[in-house]
């Protein structure tokens, strides 16, 4: 019998660091997924990514933050780790998230996951694009108190 490999956050409970990153002036960079992303196909979304064994939490994000938008950051805020819990294929999924501020330079941030990333753009949280990543509209409402200090 061949044992296929588990996967996080099917398996067992994934973990997973989150970013949302502004310029300092009130601006969120978010990014519309491609049809190539396992699932929310076509919405807005932050960025982010599993964490990886041997990395911390800081460490992890800022990687995620190089590897899809190309630059660097400055990590402003850590915001209290999250429960998520959704459906993908029928099948529920199960992750732990921490999410973090960040303040990155606007003239360095590319799209550097064109596989994934259809589109990069800023919005004003007072008008954001349409339709949001589930696990956005999840932490906008609940830390909203934290990313006003940022608008």
């Amino acid at each position: 019998m061949i044992e296929l490999p588990m996967k996080a956050g099917y398996d067992y409970v994934g973990i997973t660091t989150a970013f949302y990153c502004h310029d300092g002036e009130g601006n969120f960079v978010l990014h519309k997924r491609s049809n190539k992303c396992r699932d929310e196909i076509g919405v807005w979304d932050n960025g982010g990514g599993k964490l990886e064994y041997g990395l911390t939490l800081e460490k992890n994000v800022l990687k995620e933050l190089r590897e899809e938008l190309g630059c660097t950051g400055i990590i402003q805020e850590q915001l209290p780790s999250y429960t998520l819990l959704r459906k993908h294929n029928d099948k529920n999924t199960h992750w732990i998230a921490t999410p973090f501020i960040i303040l990155v330079k606007p003239e360095e941030v590319k799209n550097n996951d064109p596989e994934k990333i259809a589109e990069i753009r800023w919005f004003k949280l007072s008008s954001l694009p349409q339709p949001l990543h589930s696990g956005l509209t999840y932490v906008l409402k609940k830390y909203k108190k934290y990313f006003d200090k940022y608008t």
